[in-house]
């Protein structure tokens, strides 16, 4: 049985309070809470078992190394990739992305050949690729949305093209929570010989992931969103595109040997993680892994499901209250305006009053609000540990910057 009140006891700042109002924290879509396991064994590295990783022979170190490491098999199991080896530790989806743009892209990609992505798509999946835009004469082949939000697979496939060389393509959309059907872009574009990259930034947090099933050839994901620390990520890459990816960043442990006249590189995936790594942090992703894995993606999605139906419901009665993006496959991620002149900062700055945290901007999606119409929303971004009496507390709030800003 999936019991929320027990999960929030795991997550110490959900007990506090904000401008005398018990805390309702729906910004998971920029970054979700942490679980007291987490913080503990992030602050048992940094106590007792701190050093560096590799090659020192000493206790902590070896402590360090063998933690570290582990992490990479805990990825592999929650994205279901084949083989840890296949697991690159990464900062977050963004460098995972960029990483594929500078190492895969960059290097046979020729002027006029195309990458195909949606105009949901966020900066982070965005701005690589206007990188080898600006500098290698790429062009950018944009599939638009459906009025309600959705994203239908076969509008992607159709957008492939006999220069198309990669599709990039987000899962689930951080702004209108739109589910994108990657499996069947994966095996359209497989057919058409066109590898894809998928960012799994909000898809790997709300439903279970399996990329042997869906086909990928790139997907990323970020830690910070997984209930584990910022500065934490990884990003899957199929082994035999990573046997086609040079070296993007040079230096520590990517080496094998180094002299003054030549170089040679580890294996993969070390040869793609030069320097000194977040080590805690990805010990700490490891961990919020574990739990997440402990309790079930699948109840997960169902109990995001449930708030999502929830806060419909309740949204169905507030006729000033629009909601960008209502399409039948979505995460509860609900990206809001109001009748009147309301801007969205003005409505997070009286809903934060009530202690109800939501995100107010673009969302680090610009072409999308550009499609939109739209300067900015305020957008609301369920999680594992939200409840209904928060969607209560949401709509009350909304119900006052209503009463103010109209």
């Amino acid at each position: 049985m999936y019991d929320v009140a027990r999960i929030r006891a795991d997550f110490p700042i959900l007990s506090r309070q904000v401008n005398g109002r018990p805390l309702v924290y729906l910004d998971n879509g920029a970054s979700a809470q942490k679980p007291a396991c987490v913080i503990e064994a992030m602050t048992q590295m940094y106590t007792q078992d701190y050093a560096n990783v590799h090659r020192g022979l000493h206790t902590l170190s070896n402590i360090s190394t063998e933690r570290y490491e582990a992490v990479r098999g805990i990825i592999a199991r929650f994205l279901g990739a084949p083989s840890e080896e296949e697991i690159v530790f990464t900062t977050g989806s963004t460098e995972g992305i960029n990483l594929v743009s500078y190492a895969w892209a960059a290097p046979r990609l020729q002027p006029g050949d195309e990458i195909v992505l949606s105009i949901m798509e966020h900066h982070a999946n965005i701005v690589p690729w206007h990188f080898l835009r600006e500098r290698q004469g790429v062009v950018l082949k944009w599939v638009e949305i459906e009025p309600d939000g959705s994203l239908p697979a076969e509008k992607v496939l159709e957008a492939i093209g006999p220069r198309t060389k990669l599709v990039a393509i987000t899962q689930m959309s951080n702004v209108l929570g739109t589910a994108v059907d990657v499996k069947t872009i994966c095996a359209g574009a497989r057919e058409r010989g066109v590898p894809v990259l998928v960012d799994g930034s909000q898809g790997a947090v709300h439903a279970p992931v399996d990329v042997a099933d869906l086909g990928c050839d790139f997907y990323a994901i970020t830690g910070h969103k997984l209930y584990g620390p910022s500065g934490s990520g990884a990003i899957y890459i199929r082994r035999d595109r990573m046997e086609e990816m040079r070296p993007f960043l040079g230096g520590g442990d990517m080496i094998a040997t180094v002299s003054r006249d030549a170089v040679t590189y580890n294996s993969a995936p070390v040869k793609f993680e030069a320097g000194t790594p977040g080590i805690v942090q990805q010990v700490g992703l490891g961990v919020a892994l574990d739990y997440l894995m402990g309790l079930g993606m699948q109840n997960v999605a169902a109990h995001e499901a449930a708030l999502r139906a929830y806060a419909e419901a309740k949204f169905k009665g507030l006729n000033w209250l629009h909601i960008q993006g209502n399409a039948r496959d979505k995460g509860a991620i609900f990206s809001m305006t109001l009748d009147g002149p309301a801007h969205a900062h003005d409505i997070s700055t009286i809903l934060d009053k009530r202690g109800v945290a939501v995100r107010a901007g673009t969302h680090c999606a610009m072409p999308l609000m550009a499609h939109l119409g739209l300067t900015a929303t305020a957008r609301a971004s369920f999680g594992l540990y939200n409840t209904t009496e928060e969607v209560d507390a949401l709509v009350s709030a909304l119900e006052l910057c209503h009463e103010l800003l109209a």
